[in-house]
């Protein structure tokens, strides 16, 4: 038994066939395009703001001036997201075992922060504006909302061919669209200004337009963050894979200590202890645990020990004691 035991532990901290990334050239290649197609909305995106910013000045719109606000942030936001994708592919370092696999979903909470800033702005800016109606000048107003609105929809559909499941693309998508949203509220109102003089629109429009982009901002800020807490995800839990290995797994007497992350919104990671059952060999059984969790859960990084029988169980109110 001393010697399955050895084996086993040692089998833990290794990498077994089954932690080998056969998706690492897939992955490589999406990364790369939604690389690029964030490197185009951000570059539509940087060009376009300065437009509608003078535009915003010169007519006077509070939605111009909103959405080109939104775009400077996006601009910048979408800048970091091109460079968290390229980087975060960089081989693992002393410093850095993982690499920079988590600077995405850090650059996507990041991106949520950036848009509940944008929305409180606009919110503060419209209650002033609600006290201190200022003139708009609804003519060139319409032209060049009509022309953020071209270029939103552009770069709105070149996103849309990315992965959606990355949280990166998912905070660009919801950025751009928030910008398509803004040029769609200048032009309205626009066209209400135009048919009838009627200022208070300008306002109105742009809160409407934030408290639409602020819900996929919060949520975009409780996924990212609870990835980077280190929560467990969806699916993972604790007693589901005790549960799960106590019953389909021979050789396994008891799991204890399950603890799960995620490194990203792809790549959970998991620790537990087993305790073998009588004649169990450890090796051939933490072999079975592993291919079991890549399986059944997608886990390809496991990192197994074994507990000698009849061990403690974990104190109370840890999770997988």
């Amino acid at each position: 038994m001393s010697n399955g035991r050895d084996k086993g532990q040692e089998t833990g901290h290794n990498h077994s066939p089954g932690h080998t990334h056969s998706s690492g050239g897939s992955h490589d290649h999406t990364a790369g395009a939604n690389q690029t197609r964030i490197g185009i909305a951000a570059l539509l995106t940087g060009i376009f703001m300065f437009a509608e910013a003078a535009g915003g000045i010169l007519t006077g719109s509070l939605a111009l001036v909103a959405d080109a606000a939104h775009m400077a942030i996006d601009a910048v936001s979408l800048g970091f997201a091109w460079w968290a994708i390229r980087v975060a592919g960089s081989n693992p370092t002393e410093k850095r075992t993982f690499g920079n696999r988590r600077l995405p979903v850090l650059v996507a909470f990041a991106n949520a922060i950036a848009i509940l800033m944008i929305t409180a702005f606009i919110i503060i800016e419209a209650a002033e504006r609600f006290s201190d109606p200022v003139k708009v000048l609804a003519g060139p107003m319409m032209a060049v909302a009509v022309l953020g609105l071209a270029v939103n929809i552009i770069s709105f559909f070149v996103l849309m061919g990315g992965q959606r499941e990355s949280l990166n693309v998912r905070g660009a998508i919801i950025h751009v669209a928030g910008d398509m949203l803004g040029s769609l509220a200048a032009i309205a109102a626009a066209g209400v200004i135009l048919a009838t003089g009627w200022m208070p629109i300008d306002p109105i429009l742009s809160v409407f337009v934030a408290l639409l982009i602020l819900r996929a901002g919060i949520r975009l800020a409780r996924e990212s963050g609870h990835i980077l807490l280190e929560g467990t995800p969806k699916g993972l839990e604790p007693t589901t894979i005790r549960n799960m290995l106590m019953g389909s797994v021979e050789g396994v007497a008891d799991v204890r200590h399950v603890h799960v992350w995620a490194l990203d919104e792809k790549r959970p990671l998991v620790t537990l202890n087993i305790e073998l059952a009588a004649d169990a060999d450890g090796f051939t059984t933490i072999s079975a645990v592993k291919a079991r969790l890549k399986e059944a859960l997608g886990v390809d990084h496991a990192t197994i020990e074994i507990d000698p029988p009849g061990a403690a169980a974990q104190p109370e109110g840890l999770p997988g004691g």
